[in-house]
């Protein structure tokens, strides 16, 4: 049995579709979507960021990031690297190194099922991290195996190397690349109703009238 199990690396996102899904917002799509979105744990390093990319995936064992390592000259402009670490919350595989390496490629963010570390460092690069928070506990190159670009599982989220991959301030989405299209249009359709709301509001219209809220509790009242 190998130690390491390796897949395709994907083609990252199309620059004109990640241009438009920047537009889409995590917690939109949360009004209509079930699943694909990776607990509230798991959280921006830094605020006020939006990223979306293709997802480059890897499962690392507790103190072993070789996988990372080795995968990390593959990666290109568009990749987000989303980071199974098989339950340990302990080990941080993510530092200033490695931020400098992928910044260096081009990558656009880091999601981890896990802490990283260097948050100062991580913060100068300007690099997108989404995590667990903080560990100075590190990992090694051990050799121990992992796998990359094979299906993983990231804050319980199945996430499959060339997902689409939302990360902002609310939390991160997966999309599978046959549901992004349906999802882009009724998100940004909800948005642009929402942006409408909002100036029917300033012109003094109730928000329980413009929900339907206040019918329905006049109704059973």
């Amino acid at each position: 049995m190998k130690k390491f199990v390796i897949g395709d690396m994907p083609a990252p996102i199309e620059p004109a579709l990640r241009d438009r899904l920047l537009e889409v917002e995590t917690a939109t799509v949360g009004h209509f979507r079930h699943w694909g979105f990776m607990p509230p744990e798991i959280r921006s390093l830094s605020a006020g960021k939006r990223v979306v990319g293709t997802a480059v995936t890897l499962a690392l064992p507790a103190q072993d990031s070789t996988a990372l390592h080795h995968v990390l000259g593959q990666l290109k402009p568009g990749h987000i690297v989303v980071i199974d670490r098989l339950g340990d919350h302990k080990h941080a595989c993510w530092g200033g190194g490695v931020t400098r390496a992928a910044s260096v490629a081009g990558a656009s963010a880091v999601v981890i099922d896990g802490p990283c570390t260097d948050p100062y460092e991580i913060e100068e690069h300007k690099f997108p991290v989404w995590s667990r928070g903080v560990s100075p506990i590190t990992t090694r190159i051990y050799g121990l195996g992992g796998m990359v670009n094979m299906p993983v599982s990231c804050g319980g989220v199945v996430v499959n190397p060339g997902d689409i991959v939302i990360c902002d301030e609310n939390g991160v989405l997966v999309l599978p690349p046959c549901d992004v299209e349906e999802t882009a249009v009724m998100a940004l359709e909800k948005q642009a109703r929402g942006q409408t709301n909002l100036e029917r509001l300033a012109h003094g219209e109730k928000l329980g009238d413009l929900s339907g809220a206040n019918a329905i509790v006049l109704k059973d009242s």
